[in-house]
Order: C-alpha cells, then sequence, then structure tokens
C-alpha cells in the first residue's frame, strides 16, 4: 500500500488550529470564499489540504460529463449537454486539483482545437483544470508566484461560479464552483493587496516551537509512513465522526440566524480597520454563520463574530508591502463590547475556549500530528539563521574612511519618508516574466505581428495572417463555394507586446563617506522608494552593500521587497569605501541570476557618492570593475549621493564607466525624475544604457 491509497488523515494533525479551522469552515459553507495559508515550508499546508478531501462527501455526476454536472441541476451552458433529463447518473469522490506553479492559460481555463476549429468547423473544447475542479477543491500552492494574468482568472472563476473562455469569436462557458485554497511563502513575495482581497480568509502558519509537540510530529509522521494503512485505520473512527458533524453542519447552516446586533459589530469592526469595499462585511457575515452552524448553534454569537474577523481581516488592512498583516485585538474587543446588544456582556475569549476551542464546543480535533517535515531552523532573516545576511561589524575607520583604526561604528540612521519615483527601464526588448517596467514580448498586450507556430501547444491566434497564408493555396487545394480551406501550416499566432518585470539591483555604499546620519536616512528613503516602485512593477530585487574592507550580499535576489526593506532599515554605516568590492559582487550576483533565469533583465541600481578608499589603488580598482560591468551589457543607473560645496563628479564618472547615467538624489523626486528617464533610454544626447544583449538601442 502507498500513501496514495491512504492520505494523512485529518485528525491525526497536531496543532495548526487556525489552519484546520479556516479548511472545515469552508468544507461547511463554499460560500466563505476559499483561504489563503501564510507561513514557512515544512508546516503541514498541502497536507492538510489533502487530508481534507477525504473528508468531503461523494459528489453525483452525470454519466459522461466532463465538467461533473449535478444531475439534479445540470448546467444548461454545459459544452457537453444539454442533459436530458433520464441520463445516467455516476458517484464519485470530491477531487482535489492542484495547479502547478508553471501552468499556462490554456491549461488553466482549457483550450480550443483551433486547427479543427478552422478546418473541419468543430467547436472542440478540451476542459481545463477549473473544469476538473468543479464541486472539489483547487488547490494553489505558491500561489504569490503564479502570473497575475493567471491569478485573476483563478479568482474571477471562484468568485463568480463560472469559467468563461474566448478564442477568436468562439466562446465556452461552464460552471466552475471549487473550494479555492492557495498557499505562500512570504518571503517570496506578496500578493498584490487587489488579489488578496479575493481571498475569503487568510491563516498564517509556523512549526511549532514546544518540544513536545514536534516529537508527537515526528512520531505520527514516522508512523505513517511505515504502514500509511494501519496508521489511516487507527484514526478511522475520528475521521467518520469528523465527516458527520461536517455534514450535520452542513445541513444546520441554511437555518443559522444572523441577527442585528451581530451584523452591527460586523459592519463596525469592518470600518474601524478602515478595510476597502464591502467584501469583508461579507466574508465576515458568513464566517461567522459558518462558525455558529460548525459549533452545532443557531444564531451568531459575539465570539462567532470575533473569530471570524481574525480570519477574514489581517490581509486586508495592508496598504504597501511594508504593512505588518495582523490584527490589533485589543482594537478588535473594544469594537465589539461597543457595539454589544442591550444587556449583552460579551465574553472575552480566554485560553482558546471560543468557537474554535473546547469550552466553545465548536473546536477542530484536539488531537493531530503535522505530517510534512518540520525543522527547527528558524527563517533565514532570523539573527543566526542559516540565510543570516546582517551587516558585518564595522572595520576601523573614521566618519570619512581615513582615519585611525578602532573608530566605532555609527548607529543604523532611519530612512525619510519613501516617495513616488517615475519608471526606470532597461533598453531593447526582453522576454521575462510579465511584469510593469521594460518593453517585453509576452502572452498578453498589443499585437505587434505573426509568427508561425513552432511545435506545442498553440496560443492565440493571428486571423488576418493566418488567412494571408492560406488564401494563396486555394486553388491549388480544389476549393469550391466561398468556404476557405485552412491547413496546420498556415496557422499564423499573434506576437505582443508588453512589459516585463526586472531584477534591480541595490548597491548601496554604506561605508564612512555617506555616513552623516541626514544623508544616510535620505539615502534610505530613496531606496525605500525605488523598492516601492519595484514592488509595483513586479520586479524582483537584491540587495548588495559595501563598507569596511568588503561588498555583502545583504539580500539575495527575491520578490518580497518588504524583506529588502527591512534589512534595508538595519543597515549601519562607517568605515572605509570599498566601492570595486561592492560592483565585483554585484557583477557575480548577476552572473548567478541569468543562469537560473536567463529572460529575466537586470537593472543595477549603484547608490553612492563615487568615492573609494581602503587598499592599493582604489579608483583604478573600482573604475576595472565598472568596465567589467558595462562590458557584460548591464543597464545601471548611478544615484549620486554626494554632498556639500565642493563637489568631486565622481558618481557621474562612475556612471559613464557604467555606460549608464547619474542622477542626484534631488532628482528622483516627482517630476524631477523625466529628465532621468531620458537619459537611461539614450536620448537627448545621453549616453545610453546598454540591455543584456550589449546594445545601444533606445528603449
Amino acid at each position: 500500500m502507498t500513501t496514495l491509497d491512504h492520505p494523512y488523515p485529518f485528525t491525526a494533525l497536531v496543532g495548526q488550529d487556525d489552519l484546520r479551522l479556516a479548511l472545515l469552515l469552508n468544507a461547511v459553507s463554499a460560500r466563505v470564499g476559499g483561504v489563503l495559508v501564510r507561513g514557512e515550508k515544512g508546516t503541514a499546508k498541502s497536507t492538510a489540504v489533502r487530508a481534507l478531501t477525504a473528508l468531503l462527501p461523494e459528489v453525483d455526476v452525470v454519466a459522461g460529463c466532463r465538467f461533473s454536472c449535478d444531475p439534479a441541476a445540470p448546467d444548461p451552458r454545459c459544452p457537453d449537454g444539454p442533459h436530458a433529463p433520464a441520463q445516467a447518473e455516476a458517484r464519485r469522490p470530491a477531487r482535489m486539483v492542484e495547479l502547478p506553479v508553471g501552468a499556462s492559460e490554456d491549461r488553466l481555463v482549457g483550450a480550443l482545437d483551433i486547427e479543427r476549429a478552422l478546418a473541419e468547423g468543430v467547436k472542440a473544447f478540451e476542459p481545463g483544470l477549473l473544469a476538473a475542479a468543479h464541486r472539489g477543491i483547487l488547490y494553489v500552492d505558491e500561489v504569490n508566484l503564479l502570473g497575475d494574468h493567471l491569478v485573476d482568472l483563478l479568482l474571477d472563476a471562484a468568485a463568480m461560479g463560472v469559467s468563461s473562455v474566448e478564442r477568436e469569436g468562439v466562446s465556452v462557458r461552464h460552471a466552475a464552483r471549487f473550494l479555492l485554497v492557495g498557499t505562500m511563502n512570504p518571503e517570496e513575495g506578496e500578493l498584490r493587496p487587489q488579489l488578496l482581497d479575493r481571498f475569503g480568509l487568510t491563516v498564517e502558519v509556523a512549526a511549532s516551537r514546544e518540544t513536545d509537540e514536534r516529537v508527537e510530529v515526528v512520531r505520527r509522521r514516522m508512523a505513517y509512513e511505515d504502514d500509511p494503512a494501519a496508521f489511516a485505520a487507527r484514526f478511522a473512527g475520528d475521521e467518520a465522526a469528523l465527516r458527520t458533524r461536517i455534514a450535520e453542519a452542513r445541513e444546520l447552516l441554511p437555518r443559522v440566524a444572523l441577527g442585528d446586533t451581530a451584523l452591527r459589530q460586523i459592519a463596525a469592526t469592518c470600518a474601524a480597520f478602515e478595510v476597502d469595499g464591502m467584501r469583508a462585511d461579507l466574508v465576515m457575515a458568513r464566517t461567522a454563520t459558518a462558525l455558529a452552524a460548525w459549533a452545532g448553534r443557531d444564531s451568531v454569537l459575539a465570539e462567532d463574530v470575533r473569530q471570524a474577523a481574525l480570519l477574514a481581516l489581517p490581509h486586508r488592512g495592508r496598504r504597501n508591502p511594508f504593512d505588518a498583516p495582523g490584527l490589533d485585538e485589543d482594537k478588535l474587543d473594544e469594537v465589539l463590547d461597543e457595539n454589544a446588544g442591550p444587556g449583552e456582556e460579551p465574553e472575552a475569549p480566554d485560553d482558546g475556549d471560543g468557537p474554535d476551542g473546547p469550552g466553545g464546543g465548536g473546536g477542530v480535533p484536539p488531537q493531530g500530528g503535522g505530517p510534512e517535515d518540520r525543522t527547527g531552523q528558524d527563517r533565514g532573516d532570523q539573527d543566526g539563521g542559516p540565510g543570516d545576511t546582517s551587516p558585518a561589524p564595522a572595520a576601523p575607520s573614521d566618519a570619512e574612511g581615513k582615519g585611525p583604526a578602532g573608530a566605532a561604528e555609527q548607529p543604523a540612521a532611519s530612512a525619510t519618508a519613501p516617495f513616488r519615483t517615475k519608471k526606470l527601464t532597461v533598453p531593447g526588448l526582453g522576454e521575462g516574466a510579465a511584469g510593469r517596467r521594460s518593453r517585453a514580448r509576452t502572452a498578453h498586450g498589443r499585437t505587434t505581428g505573426s509568427y508561425r507556430p513552432r511545435g506545442g501547444a498553440l496560443g492565440s491566434l493571428h486571423l488576418a495572417a493566418t488567412v494571408r497564408a492560406a488564401a494563396p493555396h486555394q486553388k491549388a487545394r480544389g476549393r469550391t463555394g466561398a468556404g476557405l480551406v485552412v491547413r496546420g501550416d498556415d496557422l499564423r499566432l499573434a506576437s505582443r507586446e508588453g512589459r516585463e518585470g526586472n531584477l534591480v539591483l541595490f548597491v548601496v555604499d554604506a561605508s564612512g563617506s555617506m555616513a552623516a546620519r541626514q544623508r544616510m536616512g535620505a539615502v534610505k528613503g530613496a531606496v525605500l522608494s525605488l523598492l516601492l516602485d519595484a514592488y509595483q512593477r513586479r520586479d524582483k530585487v537584491g540587495l548588495v552593500t559595501f563598507r569596511g574592507r568588503e561588498a555583502r550580499l545583504a539580500l539575495p535576489p527575491t520578490s518580497s521587497v518588504d524583506t529588502a526593506a527591512a534589512r534595508l532599515a538595519s543597515l549601519p554605516t562607517g568605515g572605509r569605501t570599498p566601492l570595486a568590492a561592492g560592483l565585483l559582487k554585484a557583477r557575480d550576483v548577476l552572473r548567478i541570476e541569468r543562469l537560473r533565469d536567463p529572460a529575466r533583465r537586470a537593472l543595477l541600481v549603484v547608490v553612492t557618492d563615487g568615492r573609494a578608499t581602503g587598499g592599493p589603488e582604489p579608483l583604478p580598482l573600482a573604475r576595472r570593475a565598472a568596465g567589467l560591468l558595462a562590458a557584460d551589457g548591464t543597464a545601471s543607473v548611478v544615484v549620486d549621493c554626494e554632498a556639500g560645496p565642493v563637489r568631486l563628479g565622481l558618481a557621474g564618472d562612475l556612471a559613464g564607466r557604467l555606460g549608464g547615467s547619474a542622477v542626484t538624489l534631488d532628482a528622483l523626486r516627482a517630476d524631477a525624475l523625466a529628465g532621468l528617464v531620458k537619459d537611461v533610454r539614450g536620448g537627448d544626447g545621453a549616453r545610453g544604457v546598454r540591455d543584456v544583449r550589449g546594445d545601444r538601442r533606445a528603449a
């Protein structure tokens, strides 16, 4: 017997109470809207979702229907329909369908056989994953790494319960109602706020730090791997009881009353936490109702509203990527107390005795062990962890990097408020991941031409180009009448141009020459502003710092700009200025990233006053390092941080040797950046920045 024959029991999970409760509430009421699970790897996220599938009741389907139509109410728009009232029925278990990160749009929504449609006049449709997940679970691991257009399609279908496919005038619509579960590691990047809002609930998960609990996790996981059948049998009774309870809660749900007091508490809570729109109010109302049904009650209580807020609001309160997720529970209790009904005394939760704890009668099963491997290591950005990249102690120096050894390191300066910047672009035409920065060939965007298919699945058909290719051959193909004979060789696909996301690598001078606190605060504010711009444009970001005797990779390239902001905030200053080391470290980082993701082009942003001190011939070494980056074709911008009445112009010289341009801190603000954009693109006689292919074409 394999583990596939006997999935890990849901009731055997240890801990993760919020995760289990959120999943169970969605099993009780599909209208809750799914759940987004945020947390580190190895915390039983995917195993919990698979285990939930086994608890869902079997579904009745029309025999032979690829879209899982319900025999009692078949979809009138079903592509396999219309279904006769007496059509044969079948029963099957509920499905869990996984959407891989690399899935295409056609794989998600389905694909039309364009060649058959044109040549034979047949509207042939191959269902996608949305159709397969209908009346089951759609599980998306690493949902934050999906392309934005795929996430939009996915969440639209989840909200509407319908999937629509439009291809060159051919339209297919079918039902797509499913329980949506997404998981993500926040360190790999955040979802946009408008996409976060489409998930009904969110939970944060982390490996337990309790020794006894971790021991039980390992013990149960090893027992399961040794004999999956025996382990599943051990929890069969608990699984059956939980399955029965889900069915009873579903039956009770329509009779649960949401009173005026509870509804007022929901509205007041959403208003107090300033969430956008009305979706949060609706999700809280549905969640509180499901909580009451789960607890076996026919009315919603204040404790249900409180628990619903803790699950439905944390991800809706973020205004930008630098805001920490979470909810102020003291403020929540105050709002609930202020809006309690006459004579009602709201109970403060204590020790989990709310609707998901033992005292509330509605809790998730207390036993359980997380089956996935859980490590005792902290995340990479914790002090001393394997990914620790905290800055090294300062090298002996004075504030300008020229003084005697033993000078004290200066404390980290606070960043000034971020401001809006205008777009910097990489010249040329790329083919990287979809984003909002530089021009690129993309699957979505304006049509710029056509090309012959190169094998594999067909993309977007260029109808006019296909007709032009087929037209000269009609006589030879024996065409009679008004029809057009089209063959596979005639097909032409549309080439489109849109925008791509780039790798923006910041190289920040943290030496003594930059260490005046007011100036360093302005530097951090400028970098923070550029980080915010990178988030909005779907870029990856990395951070290299140099000071003392070395350069450090403070943040490996990532999509998590909030992690970059945290590293920047704690950046200390002082010591000499190893500019050459910083540039060479950046070159090494870019070389490795090109191997990992050749299609993603890079933009190097060097933040420095251009000085170089320490070691023999520091300035010539820095110039040679800049020449190597220019020879690699790296697009670059130098943010000139030189201050004072006497200016040496070293940053401008560095920009020229990099093949890029320089801009002052003041020029980064608002409309002042417009001139810089022209410079970066090579306009107005400025020296153009090379793209990664080494040419000097304007964007």
